[in-house]
């Protein structure tokens, strides 16, 4: 049974409604993963020449997803008993105190360990958000709602390589973090004032256990992915070692999962098509985003020669197809269905990423431009409604696990991306702490290989998903 209050009386649903400070609250509160999620991508170079360490770079965004995957399944678990609030509020207040943190590291070990500190709190924010959004909004309703917030998750993530570049060129990268600060403050307050939800409170054992086996698992794949072939050889003991013991855990995991009393990740999640579906999209589009905005950033910088900002108008060109799309994803799929929506998005994907491979060092800025346009108006075509087809097939007592599973897929699709694209540049580039620009231009090139190849598996997995909604919800 629903246990908070929905307002269907009203028809209005934007800023200038009833609800306003509950979606203001949530806006604020997407805005600050979009941000962190993006806003690094146009400061590597810089953070790099200052902290050193331009091999490890990747750890800044994989330890960060990793550590926001690990636990989003954990918030989801508890935000189906204990209540959507107090898991924002937490996730707002773990994520602020990482900002700080990182906005004062001295050398790239503590930024990389203050980054996993934002990642814990990130878990919470970018699940809760969504979950309340499903909450407090019908189905028809979520057609328009989740497009805004989509809309503006887009337009935060445009800004985001925007005032990475403006920090990192006229001001200092420790801004990229700091700037968190005050936008936790404002979102914690908006939901602490605004936000009421009457949620029965029950005794909730959490799934130890599978949160250490699941972290442990990804990170030691994500561990050999990233340190393969600089650390220790590619086919070495300790490679084999370190895929054979993520294998081992991963497995224990899911063992674990099969007999725990309230697992984090239930089984019964892998037997519905279109939460798998919904996910497995969700995994690709992670990988594809942050593939990206992290390494046209780098190739405009390191290959063209351009400045941090441009670097930054550039990457954001990915969020800015984003919106355009994702504001008609509502429409779109109340009329032809979820399914085909999605095949539409995956298509303009495919398009998008095969056109990227025909970059190179010649390129022009307006070449790599579209191509990134492109890809970002399919993933604005695909991102909401995959969610909200996984979301309608729920009750309200699972819907915080099946968005959790969904934010989780995307941080996994994100952290693993981004170590096996940070594997191939490493390898292309000798692991040089300053890569010579034709070296990086050609490790970017795989790189845009493959996110191609990633496309393509999403137009498969769209195929999976249903034609219109499962669950009048």
């Amino acid at each position: 049974m629903r246990s908070i209050d929905r307002i269907e009386q009203t028809v209005s649903i934007g800023l200038n409604s009833q609800r306003r400070p509950i979606l203001v609250a949530i806006v604020l509160s997407n805005v600050l993963v979009a941000l962190d999620a993006t806003i690094i991508a146009t400061s590597v170079l810089t953070i790099t020449r200052q902290l050193g360490g331009f091999a490890q770079f990747p750890w800044l965004f994989s330890i960060y997803l990793l550590a926001q995957a690990v636990t989003v399944p954990i918030y989801g678990s508890l935000a189906d008993s204990l209540g959507r609030k107090p898991v924002m509020l937490f996730g707002i207040a773990v994520f602020a105190l990482g900002s700080l943190l990182c906005g004062v590291a001295t050398d790239m070990a503590a930024l990389i360990v203050f980054r996993a500190v934002q990642g814990i709190g990130a878990g919470a924010v970018s699940a809760m958000s969504m979950t309340i959004a499903g909450d407090t909004y019908t189905l028809r309703e979520r057609a328009r709602v989740q497009g805004y917030l989509a809309g503006v998750w887009a337009f935060a993530s445009v800004m985001g390589p925007l005032l990475g570049g403006v920090f990192s060129q006229y001001v200092s990268w420790r801004w990229i973090f700091l700037i968190n600060l005050p936008l936790a403050g404002i979102a914690a307050w908006m939901m602490q004032q605004h936000f009421a939800e009457r949620v029965p409170r029950q005794k909730q054992r959490i799934d130890y256990l599978g949160a250490v086996l699941l972290g442990a698992g990804t990170g030691s794949v994500i561990l050999a992915l990233l340190e393969g072939g600089q650390a220790w050889p590619w086919i070495s003991s300790t490679s084999i070692a370190l895929l054979g013991a993520g294998a081992i855990t991963l497995a224990a995991f899911g063992r674990c999962e099969q007999r725990a009393t309230n697992p984090i990740l239930p089984p019964w999640i892998f037997t519905r098509r279109v939460v798998v579906a919904s996910s497995l999209v969700s995994l690709l589009v992670g990988a594809m985003l942050l593939g990206l905005t992290t390494y046209v950033a780098t190739f405009v910088q390191g290959v063209l020669g351009k400045g941090a900002l441009i670097a930054g108008f550039t990457a954001a060109t990915v969020t800015l197809g984003w919106p355009v799309a994702a504001s008609q994803a509502g429409k779109v799929y109340l009329r032809i269905g979820f399914r085909m929506t999605a095949l539409i998005g995956s298509s303009l994907a495919v398009l998008g990423a095969a056109s990227l491979i025909l970059v190179n060092s010649a390129a022009t800025l307006p070449q790599l431009a579209a191509g990134c346009f492109v890809v970002g108006l399919g993933l604005g075509l695909i991102a909401t409604p995959t969610l909200i087809a996984a979301q309608t097939s729920t009750e309200w007592s699972e819907r915080g696990v099946v968005t959790s599973t969904n934010v989780f897929a995307r941080s996994i699709g994100s952290a693993v991306g981004v170590a096996v694209f940070g594997a191939i540049v490493n390898a292309r580039t000798g692991y040089s702490a300053s890569p010579a620009p034709a070296a990086l231009a050609s490790a970017v090139h795989w790189v845009f290989i493959g996110v191609a190849i990633v496309a393509v598996i999403m137009m498969i997995a769209s195929a999976m998903m249903p034609g219109k909604a499962q669950h009048p919800s």
